[in-house]
């Protein structure tokens, strides 16, 4: 007993705060969602379902729904995919080196280079991509565009590029942080690994589809729900980068942008609410779901 007493001891405070900042605000939003509150009354009329029935009617809720399945689905195959590519050449690309596999020349200057976005604020990185997607001749790719005969391309005002050009700012922005994570799940395998396939034969494109890929596939399983959850947020740069906060037409507009946007310039608090909720049981089941579907036997080195 006196064990458990001494475990209780550090584990009382963490949970308290736990349940007061985190699980009490998520049952406070529960309730307003049930509500009409409109951020002033002290005592908010209680309308049951009927915020989440006007979400089944609601377009623009349904075209961020339909934006958070793009971004879902594009978002993590493609970081994924220049992560891993990017990783690989920074741990394995250069071969055998006095005996051991080691990385492309230059590959730790490559990996501060790679991870350097990762410290820009979210701010900072929508101003600058402001500048290289402005759609007259001033912008980065605009006037790379113009030198060699093309006109200029509305990236951020045409509805079929707005979001997959901030969808772009987005992995830009976060591929250096997986390919830190990646790293560093290549470099826990055993370098005996890859000699041993080198002298088989074996050469780059088997070292990673049968070496490094299955002996890594747990961080990579770690790296799809991260990615995921991400997905459901995107909330600064849409702000920043978007036409009108989610335009042009709703074109890039996402959950998070539309609760802050119904609550704090609409006033409908309660409304708000529901679409938070439905947030997190997207996310919950979305982390569930990804994990379930990805898990395989864990390969032991």
């Amino acid at each position: 007993m006196r064990k458990y007493g001494f475990i209780f001891s550090f584990l009382v405070v963490p949970v308290i705060l736990y349940a007061i900042f985190v699980i009490s605000p998520y049952l406070q939003a529960f309730y307003i969602s049930l509500t009409n509150w409109r951020g002033i009354s002290a005592n908010p009329q209680f309308i049951g379902f009927e915020n989440f029935t006007r979400l089944l009617g609601d377009d623009v809720f349904w075209a961020a729904v339909r934006h958070h399945a793009v971004l879902l689905v594009a978002m993590p195959l493609i970081t994924i995919a220049i992560a891993l590519f990017f990783s690989f050449l920074l741990n394995v690309g250069g071969g055998s080196k006095s005996g051991k596999m080691a990385g492309v020349r230059g590959s730790k200057f490559y990996r501060v280079v790679y991870f350097f976005p990762q410290v820009l604020a979210v701010a900072v990185v929508g101003v600058l991509f402001q500048a290289i997607y402005r759609p007259d001749n001033t912008g980065v790719l605009n006037g790379l565009l113009e030198l060699v005969g093309l006109g200029p391309v509305g990236w951020l005002i045409d509805t079929n590029l707005a979001l997959w050009s901030i969808m772009g700012v987005i992995i830009w922005q976060g591929v250096g942080f997986y390919v830190v994570l990646f790293s560093a799940g290549m470099a826990a395998i055993p370098s005996e690994v890859f000699e041993a396939a080198a002298l088989d034969g074996a050469g780059r494109f088997r070292l990673f589809f049968s070496i490094t890929l299955p002996l890594i596939w747990d961080t990579i399983q770690v790296g799809w729900v991260y990615l995921g959850i991400a997905a459901f947020d995107a909330f600064a740069l849409v702000q920043v980068l978007s036409v009108d906060r989610g335009g042009p037409d709703n074109a890039t507009t996402v959950l998070p942008l539309e609760i802050w946007r119904t609550a704090f310039t609409f006033s409908k608090f309660g409304y708000a609410s529901a679409m938070g909720v439905a947030l997190f049981f997207l996310t919950i089941t979305f982390a569930a779901l990804s994990l379930r579907v990805t898990r395989r036997e864990r390969i032991e080195v």
